[in-house]
């Protein structure tokens, strides 16, 4: 992320990173080909493009927006510049939380001394570990203050994965589950809900002995799905799956920029934020990962299991004071009823499968909708599944491939 700053008023800047699987045209397979897509697109965007954990994947970032329809311009123009490139390499993106169809091209690991270690250190737990999210970074200046407003975050996560849940299969077989991407991190000793924190001193010693203990790779840079970032001043959210559609990226974006706003307030009032169960957590958690937005999970606020639609009612009641200041009430109710009328991307994915069983229909899905909105609607996948190849042909013009 590039340095944030601070917005008109009490509105804090949002950036977003977003991940995507590079694959090949014909199979549609994760090919290690990331470094080659980030090269030729730096030209056009900068260090907006990036490589990530395997050489099949790459990055990509908006700089700090102020508002969630700056974050949708941003990550179109981005997106677009990544897939020409792609495109010049004959190659596509695919906006998954998963691979849909496996191949030895996932597994390649990028040229970064971080993933190396991590190889060493968690072995074989890695093999499977191909998975793409979208990361959400808002400005908040104090350190202190990001910690705490942590404590208020936290229970929202699982609500956050059952709206983006975008990954059901995995190599070319379902899994069951609306995010398996979620299901691979929970595997992992330090890779999902972070504890409860008293201070920012007591965050800090529970990640050095975490280091120590070798349940973390480092202490100064945790991989938790929420946590204040190391580089940036920023509270970072990385609990969601990527999405094929920029436009709902943006609504997250600015969900999640509401329900940090109204932390901040909250930790400046004087409260340090719920203590919620951390079995409770994971608990949610594995229901949001397994059933998606059509499913229920605990609701860590009240204790009690509430399907994720009222959550998100509930969630939106808290902060509309937030969004409406923001200017992005409208844009958060809209995502909302695509949820309702569509479902989440798992939902997507599957009804694409349903036509022909055929996985490649899939991610050609996901390459197409994704491309949709970046002209203004708010998701093709159904419309253009149906045309086949003449979408691999069309698609480049307007999307990830």
């Amino acid at each position: 992320m590039h340095q944030p700053v601070q917005g008109p008023g009490r509105v804090p800047t949002v950036g977003v990173e977003e991940e995507f699987f590079v694959v090949r045209a014909d199979s549609r397979a994760p090919e290690p080909a990331g470094s080659r897509v980030v090269a030729r697109a730096r030209g056009a965007v900068g260090d907006l493009v990036a490589g990530e954990f395997h050489e099949s994947q790459i990055e990509v970032r908006t700089p700090p927006c102020g508002d969630a329809d700056e974050v949708h311009r941003a990550l179109v123009s981005v997106r677009s510049a990544a897939a020409a490139a792609a495109r010049a390499e004959g190659l596509a993106l695919c906006a998954s939380g998963t691979p849909v169809i496996g191949g030895p091209g996932a597994r390649v690991v990028g040229d970064h001394p971080r993933y190396r270690a991590g190889v060493r250190q968690f072995g074989a737990m890695l093999d499977d570990f191909t998975v793409c999210s979208a990361h959400v970074h808002v400005h908040v200046p104090e350190r202190e203050t990001a910690v705490m407003a942590g404590n208020h975050v936290r229970p929202w996560l699982p609500l956050l994965i059952a709206m983006s849940a975008n990954s059901p299969f995995f190599h070319g077989r379902d899994t069951g589950y609306a995010s398996w991407r979620t299901v691979v991190r929970l595997g992992f000793p330090a890779l999902s809900a972070p504890p409860y924190a008293d201070s920012a001193a007591h965050y800090e010693r529970l990640t050095a002995v975490l280091e120590a203990s070798e349940a973390m790779l480092d202490a100064n840079n945790p991989f938790w799905d929420l946590r204040p970032n190391p580089r940036v001043p920023t509270l970072e959210v990385r609990v969601m799956d990527v999405s094929a559609d920029p436009a709902d990226t943006a609504a997250l974006a600015a969900l999640v920029r509401a329900l940090v706003v109204r932390s901040v307030t909250l930790v400046r009032q004087g409260d340090p934020g719920p203590r919620t169960c951390g079995e409770l957590l994971r608990a949610s958690y594995w229901r949001a990962a397994r059933d998606g937005w059509a499913g229920a999970g605990v609701d860590g606020t009240a204790e009690e299991v509430v399907p994720f639609e009222v959550q998100a009612a509930r969630l939106v009641g808290q902060v509309r004071e937030v969004l409406a200041e923001c200017g992005d009430l409208d844009r958060v109710t809209a995502f909302l009823g695509r949820l309702a009328a569509r479902g989440c991307g798992a939902q997507r994915q599957r009804a694409l499968w349903q036509r022909r069983h055929r996985p490649a229909d899939v991610v050609d899905g996901l390459l197409a909708g994704a491309g949709s909105s970046a002209t203004g609607g708010t998701g093709g996948h159904d419309a253009t599944a149906e045309r086949g190849t003449s979408v691999r042909r069309r698609a480049g013009d307007t999307g990830l491939v």
